[in-house]
């Protein structure tokens, strides 16, 4: 299947998802996962009029979204893996969106940082919704306390949540909590819904859904 048949495949399914509840397809945007993809691949998707990009590793990013973004417009790249602090400078210089602001260290450097480049990019906090020991991100009774802190304190835009379900349980009810959770911090924005499952996170009110495979194929390692 080519590109622009996988990407007419997914645009159908994200249309037929939100007819279902009644949403507007303008409200959902589609980042599509580049992680590990050459700048081969992702011209592509380019050439193909996407914009909105997801890259997991600061690093990496850099590699490939410099000269891309010097050689096209329009192009909107987000963060959505772990953000170490050494690696906060780059990926403000780098990133338009950070979906994976997860403790307190973390969104402090960013403040810093955003302040002394000058700019303020919009950030999603990530809420560990299974609350598994192994994975980032504020368990959900902790989600409120640290939105809180995060705008007042240190000023930061937080736009919206992320989660990423255990892979071992229904991720609707995850989605669930999430959405509950953005209504109780006044949060319009939900990051959540992958190649495997997004059909089901637009159903929940997903604004951000995150595709690799459902792009690109499987991955190259």
């Amino acid at each position: 299947m080519s590109y622009k048949e996988k990407l007419i495949e997914v645009q159908e399914a994200i249309n037929l998802a939100a007819a279902e509840v009644k949403r507007n397809t303008q409200d959902i945007s589609l980042v599509a996962v580049s992680k590990t993809q050459p700048i081969e691949k992702i011209e592509k998707l380019i050439s193909l009029g996407h914009r909105v990009f997801g890259e997991n590793r600061v690093q990496e990013a850099k590699t490939k979204w410099k000269p891309l973004k010097s050689k096209y417009d329009g192009l909107e790249l987000h963060l959505i893996g772990a953000l170490q602090t050494n690696k906060v400078k780059e990926a403000v210089a780098l990133f338009d969106v950070i979906e994976t602001v997860d403790r307190p260290k973390l969104a402090a450097a960013l403040s810093k940082e955003m302040s002394e480049q000058k700019v303020e990019i919009p950030c999603y906090i990530q809420v560990n919704t299974g609350e598994e020991k192994q994975k980032a991100g504020v368990y959900p009774e902790e989600t409120a306390d640290f939105v809180n802190y995060c705008r007042n304190d240190l000023n930061l835009n937080i736009i919206g949540l992320m989660c990423i379900p255990p892979a071992n349980e229904t991720p609707a009810l995850h989605f669930a909590l999430l959405a509950n959770i953005a209504k109780e911090t006044n949060l319009e924005n939900l990051s959540m819904g992958m190649s495997s499952d997004y059909d089901v996170a637009i159903k929940l009110g997903a604004t951000h859904i995150r595709l690799g495979t459902a792009l690109f194929g499987s991955r190259d390692t």
